[in-house]
């Protein structure tokens, strides 16, 4: 199948956390494929896509993003795509032990919880078209450590989430896929190098320098994956964790 460069033509999205960094790619990589798309974050940035459709949102409780469905819904006359790409965390250096309750439970509820709520609200929404989920994980759930364990806990499950929900959705035409990026520049994750980089002593261009394909990522990189799977070319593709991160991080 040839690539058509307008081959989301007509297609409707929701990308969370699309303000910045690896949303902002999404989000415009899916505009200049033909999408209308709704960029969703706590605030617009100059580099949120001026393209989009901006919506503000903070998806830390079931309210926002009942908020955030409804918002995108009205803003798009429904939905045939579906970024869950919202996301962050706070390292601890001192470990997993040091981290407190109430970050334990943000963590859970921005980069897991807020995708199974939003996911919730929009998949009756998803079915009638057929459509397509990603949820952005993390390829730190491959080698988990303990400052930011709470982070990498959060996506494991939400790639374990997504491959049920595979299989739960596949009957209704919609596909769900995961993607787990490694090292990949962006706004929130240059702060959490600099934090490690800064603990370990070390300059955070040493985070990168086993990357064997020879250099970190950029936004860029994960965005073409997603418009590939959200496009009829990934049509039999469903369930799958799509580790993309330059061959750093090791393999089960």
């Amino acid at each position: 199948m040839t690539t058509n460069s307008l081959e989301l033509d007509g297609k409707r999205a929701l990308v969370t956390g699309g303000s910045r960094g690896l949303g902002a790619a999404i989000t415009q990589r899916l505009l200049d494929a033909g999408a209308t798309v709704v960029a969703a974050a706590r605030s617009a940035t100059p580099d949120t896509p001026a393209g989009a459709k901006f919506v503000p949102a903070d998806l830390r409780s079931p309210r926002s993003v009942r908020a955030l469905a409804d918002a995108a819904l009205e803003q798009l006359g429904g939905l045939d795509i579906l970024i869950d790409n919202a996301g962050a965390g706070r390292i601890h250096t001192d470990g997993a032990l040091a981290i407190p309750d109430e970050e334990w439970q943000d963590a859970l509820d921005i980069n897991f919880l807020a995708a199974v709520r939003l996911d919730a609200a929009l998949l009756p929404h998803l079915r009638e078209r057929g459509g397509a989920v990603i949820h952005i994980s993390s390829a730190v759930t491959l080698d988990p450590a303990g400052p930011f364990l709470h982070y990498a806990s959060a996506k494991a499950a939400l790639a374990t989430y997504s491959r049920g929900l595979a299989l739960e959705q596949a009957p209704h035409g919609v596909r769900v896929n995961t993607i787990s990026p490694g090292n990949v520049a962006s706004p929130g994750a240059d702060v959490v190098r600099h934090d490690i980089a800064a603990a370990a002593g070390v300059d955070p261009s040493a985070l990168v320098a086993n990357v064997p394909l020879g250099r970190g990522g950029v936004p860029t990189d994960v965005a073409e994956l997603v418009g590939f799977l959200v496009s009829d070319r990934a049509s039999w593709i469903t369930g799958r964790d799509f580790v993309i991160d330059g061959g750093q991080f090791p393999r089960g």
